[in-house]
C-alpha cells in the first residue's frame, strides 16, 4: 500500500515538471521583463514553480495550468516589486555607493524607463500583450479580470506609455 503511495506521489512530480517545463519560457519571459535580469527572472521562475507545486491542490481544471501558473508568476514578480520598493525607500543606493550601469540601446532604455513609469496593473497589461504575445481573453484569464477591464487596461496603458514617451523626447530622449 505505501509503496502504492510512493509511486503516485512520483508520478503526480513527473507530470507537474512536465507541465511546467513547457510554460518554462514563457514563465521566464514574464519574469525578465519585470526585472530585466536573468538571475532575478529565474529566482522568479523557481519561486513561481514553489508556489505552484505546493497549491497544486487548488488547480481544479487541468486544462487551465497555463493561466493559472502565469497568474502565479506574475502575482510572485509582484510580490517581489512590492518588496524592492520597500527595501529602495530604506536603502537608496548599493554597499559601494555607485549605479551600475547596463550598456543597452537608446531606444529601449527609453522604452524600458517610460515602461517602469507606468502603473503596475497597466504595465502587466501591456508585458503580457506585447512581450508575451497573449491575447486579451489569456491576459484576463491569467489577471482573473473582466476581458473589458483588460482592454480598459491596456488603453491606459498605452496612453502611459505614449505620454511618458512624448515626455522624454522633450528631455532629450531620441
Amino acid at each position: 500500500m505505501e509503496l502504492e503511495h510512493v509511486q503516485q506521489a512520483k508520478e503526480e512530480a513527473q507530470a507537474f515538471i512536465s507541465l511546467v517545463s513547457g510554460q518554462k519560457r514563457i514563465l521566464y519571459g514574464i519574469a525578465y521583463s519585470y526585472f530585466r535580469s536573468e538571475a532575478d527572472a529565474l529566482e522568479m521562475l523557481q519561486e513561481a514553480t514553489y508556489r505552484a507545486w505546493s497549491k497544486r491542490k487548488s488547480l481544479k481544471d487541468s486544462g487551465k495550468f497555463a493561466p493559472w501558473i502565469t497568474r502565479i508568476m506574475v502575482n510572485c514578480c509582484n510580490d517581489e516589486m512590492k518588496r524592492r520598493k520597500r527595501l529602495v525607500s530604506v536603502k537608496t543606493t548599493d554597499e559601494t555607493g555607485g549605479v551600475v550601469m547596463v550598456m543597452t540601446s537608446d531606444r529601449k532604455l527609453d522604452m524600458e524607463q517610460a515602461l517602469d513609469s507606468v502603473k503596475l496593473k497597466y504595465r502587466q497589461v501591456l508585458v503580457l500583450k506585447y512581450y508575451r504575445d497573449m491575447t486579451l481573453t489569456e491576459i484576463a484569464e491569467v489577471l482573473d479580470k473582466p476581458e473589458g477591464t483588460v482592454k480598459t487596461w491596456l488603453n491606459k496603458g498605452l496612453k502611459q506609455l505614449r505620454n511618458k514617451m512624448k515626455g522624454g523626447a522633450a528631455n532629450g530622449w531620441q
